[in-house]
Order: C-alpha cells, then structure tokens, then sequence
C-alpha cells in the first residue's frame, strides 16, 4: 500500500527549473514540506520519491494524518 501512496503522490507532483546548482525543483502540494531539488528532472523525481517516503514514515511514527490521495480498495 505505501508504494501505491507514494506513486499517488508523484502523479500530482509539480516540477519547476529554479535558478541553482541542483535546477530541478519537485514538490507535493498536497503532502506539507515534500520537496526537493535535483541536477536532472530524473534525479529530482528519484529524490522526491524517497522524500515521500521518509515523510510517510515520520507521519506514521508519530501517529499523524495522511492526506488520501488514493483508494487503497482499488489495489487489494
């Protein structure tokens, strides 16, 4: 289920070329502090998936909300 969440959370991630070393910016808008940077669209977006997932982790080791971003009935 926490892959299917992660890639929930990339389908709705939004990329942007910044003006820094690492260009590529990636971020969540619906998952509060997921972002990330990166020196390819590639290497941002294999950032962004392991920011997600430690971000899942803390969230879960603290008894936090998660956003639904999908119905985890449709992969069961």
């Amino acid at each position: 289920m926490l892959i299917q969440y992660i890639h929930a959370a990339l389908e709705r991630a939004k990329y942007e070329i910044i003006d820094d070393e690492e260009p590529y910016y990636g971020e969540v808008p619906e998952l509060e502090g997921v972002w990330t940077t990166g020196k390819t669209l590639e290497e941002c977006r294999r950032n962004l998936e392991e920011v997600i997932d430690e971000w899942i982790v803390i969230k879960l080791k603290n008894e936090l909300y998660l956003p639904e971003l999908c119905k985890f009935s449709n992969y069961i």
